[in-house]
C-alpha cells in the first residue's frame, strides 16, 4: 500500500531533486499559500502586502529548505539571516502571527517534499480558524470601547462620574489625566466595557448632565487585537 503522506523526494538527506519536484513542490507552496491567506484575512483588516507575503511565504521557506537540506552549514547561515529578519519585523496581530507559522510549517512540509502532509496541514489549520471565527470562540460579551470625558477643573470626577459608571458599564478604568485650557478643564480617557443590553447614547446623555455638556467622545480603541 502506497504511503500517501510519504516524501516524493528521493533522500531527504541531501539536497538532490529534479526540475518535476521542484515544480510540484512550488506549486502546492504557492497553492496552499493563496488558501492560507485567503483563509486568516478574510472578514479582518489586513494590508494588501500582508496577504502577497502570506502567500508567497511558503514557497520562499519551501526553496531554502531544499537548497540546505543535509548541509548543516548552510543551515546555520540561513537560521542567522533569518534572525536578522526577526528584529526589523514590526509587530503584528496574534491572528497575524498564527499566520505566518502556519505558512512557514507548510512550506517546511513542502521542501521536504510531504506534499499531502502539507495539504492536510493547510486544510486542518484554516478549517479550524474559520469555526472557531464562526463560534466567537474567546470573544468577550461585549467590545470594549475608549472613553474621552472633558470634566470642569473643580469637579471631583471619581465620585461624580462613578454613578453613571455603575449604571451603564461592567468594567471602567481610568487610563488617562490630562489638563486642558490652561488648566481650567481635565480630560480623562477611560476604557469601558458596556453592560448587555446597555444603550450607548443614554450612557452618553447621562455623562454629559455630570460634566456640564462638555465634550464628550465615545468609541472603539485605536489598536485592536483581531483574530
Amino acid at each position: 500500500m502506497p504511503d500517501i503522506l510519504g516524501s516524493i523526494l528521493e533522500s531527504a538527506e541531501a539536497a538532490s531533486f529534479t526540475l518535476w519536484q521542484f515544480l510540484a513542490c512550488s506549486a502546492a507552496s504557492l497553492l496552499l499559500g493563496a488558501l492560507t491567506a485567503a483563509v486568516f484575512t478574510h472578514k479582518a483588516r489586513h494590508s494588501k502586502g500582508f496577504a502577497v507575503t502570506l502567500a508567497i511565504l511558503p514557497l520562499a521557506v519551501q526553496v531554502v529548505i531544499l537548497l540546505v537540506n543535509g548541509n548543516l552549514g548552510a543551515g546555520v547561515a540561513v537560521a542567522g539571516a533569518f534572525s536578522l529578519v526577526r528584529f526589523r519585523s514590526a509587530q503584528g496581530s496574534a491572528k497575524e502571527i498564527l499566520a505566518i507559522f502556519i505558512a512557514m510549517a507548510i512550506g517546511l512540509a513542502c521542501g521536504m517534499g510531504y506534499l499531502a502532509a502539507a495539504l492536510l496541514l493547510a486544510l486542518i489549520a484554516c478549517a479550524a480558524a474559520l469555526l472557531l471565527a464562526r463560534l466567537r470562540f474567546g470573544e468577550a460579551r461585549s467590545a470594549e470601547k475608549e472613553l474621552r470625558v472633558t470634566v470642569p477643573e473643580d469637579m471631583d470626577y471619581e465620585n461624580a462620574l462613578g454613578g453613571a459608571f455603575a449604571e451603564f458599564t461592567d468594567e471602567a478604568e481610568l487610563l488617562q489625566v490630562k489638563t486642558s485650557g490652561m488648566g481650567s478643564l481635565f480630560k480623562l480617557k477611560y476604557r469601558v466595557r458596556l453592560k448587555k443590553g446597555a444603550q450607548e447614547k443614554r450612557f452618553i446623555d447621562a455623562l454629559r448632565c455630570l460634566n456640564g455638556n462638555l465634550e464628550i467622545s465615545c468609541g472603539l480603541p485605536a489598536q485592536r487585537d483581531e483574530f
